[in-house]
């Protein structure tokens, strides 16, 4: 396949460019008839690997995917860019999936979203045989291993695939999985010889963020009225979690929802619904949400508990920014999420309990890590970021390090006059001085350390012990109520001195935004003009009963504030525009950018642009170049080098309003004469002058 051809085919579909890393290769892997197994972040372009070579090759593309509520999304956006595309599950009706059938054979679809389940049946297997597929590509291709984290059995059928369908090529692709999942998925779908695709997992749009886990409802709270109206998701490790987060988020005036599996499908499809669709701003949701949406302008992802492992955190927090644009993630931390995840995993009784744990301490190894989070994360996948990313907590505020020895000597020592009979919120409690009743009738109070530590915070307190627990000093005995135990390490700082490097205990509140330096002019009309595109979009939407950001995505939008189109021209060089939207979407747009470029212009501000529209709006309205000159002060000279401008960028332009058919003639006849001369100069002097420059420079472009 011409890659010229493919290049025309991306920006025309889908309103790119330029390809990211690795997809070219991937498709071209595609042409070939080649397997291939594709890992790549979320949001890093996954599906453009099969969706292009699926229009460009004859017949269709099975596309196996385990979201049926995302098939819908997916379809409806393709449907939007110009391309053909359907679904089989168990939405249909016999009678719209044997429509969907018989496009299929007719080769009137491009790609075919089926479930495995749908996959497996015997009754779709004739209609595989039947059909031309010319490419298999399975999503979320890690759930065929038990290696990975989110193992699927279904899948574990799929290997029939290359016995039925012998010279289409097979593409698994994932946004996680680590080495043993990798050659998992190459020998459960019997791939022939797959090479091998490893998109960097570095997302430098997200930020990322680890805070202590107190007051944690506040703190979101907090962090979500500081950036109103944008859609975020929050995970929880319950069911219950999720209400009651959500419940607190509304008490605080927040437009907040929440998502579990024990909601009934109606209430559960409503809250996804209102959520793609902007109805919903936040939504508090047990981390099987976000699987089934394909929302690109989510702009923070906050887990309220600590994820099992890395590859899950890392899938959950790629749901945010996917369009490109800066968001945030944050992670709230406590010694105590450890504990219950630990529980948790070892009731499970697997076979993959050590695994699972061995997952587990390396979450918490991220989450409690002092160097570049990035870093860190990026290290699991094997990635080696040389550079710290200055875009994570530990890079916008270092941890300040202090001698912690003498303030560890006093928590280990309360621990060791209470015998370690007591849990940490005790043992804090003892040390700040409380009164409460059970440390008198305890006779607590009479201790040595009580109130050795009163000049710290209880929330202080929390944090020192968090870094006490994870520097080996002390354990929990969780079949002793959670009582704290002092190691031989511990033993060692109490009573030999050995030295105790901590960190100093951070602020965990949002800090009030402080008031900023008025922004500039330009910033002001960019962010007044994002906020505009969003309310058109929003519009839109609703009118077509889309999710806003399959009409453009929030990346999409900036770029129009910042870049400010005038004509179709302009319009389709903005990323994520192609042919398909700008037929759909762009007059609404350039209208409405054009009438707030103007005014701009007239409340004072200076925008790149405003005084050639004026002119080219009031030509549209009927007025000559003459009366404009004359209505606007400047040279006819001046206004027909305005409407050129537009005439040049493909925008209709009444030539006959402009220049006459005598004078076009006269130029046309010496451009003729000079053996084609596009130089202005030796035609206005063959014409002796007769002709002005600017209706030379017209008629030339006629003759084009």
């Amino acid at each position: 396949m011409d890659m010229v051809t493919v290049h025309e085919a991306l920006k025309k579909y889908f309103g790119f460019d330029t390809f990211r890393p690795l997809q070219a290769e991937i498709i071209q892997q595609v042409f070939d008839g080649k397997d291939s197994i594709v890992l790549m972040p979320t949001g890093g372009g996954k599906s453009i690997c099969y969706q292009l070579p699926a229009i460009l090759m004859p017949g269709a593309c099975v596309v196996v995917s385990p979201l049926i509520s995302l098939m819908k999304d997916q379809v409806e956006g393709l449907w939007g860019n110009g391309v053909k595309a359907s679904f089989l599950n168990s939405t249909l009706d016999p009678l719209e999936q044997r429509m969907v059938e018989d496009e299929l054979f007719q080769g009137a679809i491009d790609l075919l979203y089926v479930s495995p389940e749908r996959l497996t049946s015997k009754e779709f297997l004739p209609l595989l045989r039947r059909a031309k597929i010319n490419l298999v590509a399975i999503d979320e291709a890690h759930c065929i291993s038990s290696w990975g984290h989110d193992f699927r059995p279904e899948y574990t059928q799929l290997k029939f695939l290359k016995q039925e369908l012998p010279g289409v090529p097979i593409l698994a692709l994932t946004a996680t999985a680590d080495r043993l999942t990798r050659l998992d998925i190459a020998e459960q779908l019997a791939l022939d010889n797959p090479e091998l695709f490893l998109a960097s997992f570095d997302r430098p749009n997200l930020s990322l963020e680890v805070r202590p886990g107190q007051d944690r409802l506040g703190q979101i709270a907090t962090f979500i009225k500081q950036r109103p109206g944008q859609p975020g998701i929050i995970y929880c490790l319950s069911r219950k979690s999720t209400e009651q987060v959500a419940e607190g988020l509304r008490a605080r005036g927040i437009n907040a929802g929440f998502y579990h599996a024990g909601m009934n499908d109606r209430d559960r499809s409503a809250a996804q619904e209102d959520f793609i669709n902007d109805r919903l701003t936040v939504i508090a949701a047990t981390v099987a949400f976000g699987m089934g949406i394909d929302k690109s302008n989510v702009r923070f992802v906050i887990h309220y508990n600590l994820p099992k492992n890395i590859e899950s955190y890392y899938q959950e927090i790629g749901r945010s920014g996917r369009d490109g644009a800066k968001a945030e993630t944050i992670l709230f931390y406590s010694y105590a999420d450890v504990s219950l995840m630990q529980d948790i995993i070892k009731q499970e009784e697997s076979d993959l309990t050590e695994v699972k744990l061995a997952k587990l301490e390396r979450m918490q190894h991220y989450a409690t890590g002092q160097i570049c989070r990035r870093k860190m994360l990026l290290s699991y996948f094997g990635e080696d970021l040389r550079d710290n990313c200055g875009n994570c907590d530990i890079c916008n505020k270092p941890p300040q390090y202090f001698d912690g020895t003498e303030l560890a000597q006093k928590a280990l020592s309360a621990i060791a006059r209470v015998e370690e009979k007591a849990g940490m919120n005790l043992i804090i409690d003892i040390l700040r001085g409380s009164g409460k009743q059970e440390i008198i009738d305890r006779g607590y109070d009479r201790i040595k350390t009580f109130g050795a530590g009163r000049d710290i915070s209880y929330i202080d307190w929390r944090q020192y012990f968090e870094q006490f627990l994870n520097q080996g000093l002390v354990e929990v005995a969780h079949e002793a109520f959670g009582q704290l135990r002092l190691t031989p390490a511990g033993k060692e700082v109490l009573f030999n001195g050995r030295s105790v490097e901590m960190v100093q205990a951070r602020a965990i509140r949002e800090k009030q935004a402080k008031p900023q330096r008025a922004a500039a002019k330009g910033e002001q009309v960019r962010e007044g003009l994002f906020q505009i595109l969003k309310a058109l979009r929003l519009e839109i939407a609703r009118k077509n009963g889309i999710p806003p950001y399959l009409v453009f995505n929030d990346a999409t939008l900036e770029e129009m504030a910042k870049e400010k189109p005038l004509t179709d021209e302009d319009l389709r060089q903005i990323t994520g525009v192609g042919d398909r939207k700008l037929h759909l979407y762009g007059n609404q747009f350039m209208d409405l950018i054009r009438s707030f470029v103007l005014e701009k212009k007239e409340e004072g501000f200076s925008v790149a642009g405003a005084t050639y529209l004026e002119s080219f709006e009031l030509f549209r309205k009927g007025l000559s170049p003459a009366q404009i000159a004359e209505k606007r002060d400047l040279t006819e000279g001046r206004v027909y080098e305005h409407l050129t401008y537009f005439l040049e960028k493909g925008e209709a332009v009444d030539l006959n309003r402009l220049i006459q058919q005598e004078e076009l003639e006269k130029v046309l006849a010496v451009a003729v004469r000079e053996e084609g001369e596009q130089k202005l100069k030796p035609i206005f002097e063959a014409l002796d002058g007769a002709i002005p420059y600017h209706k030379i420079r017209l008629a030339l472009l006629q003759k084009k």
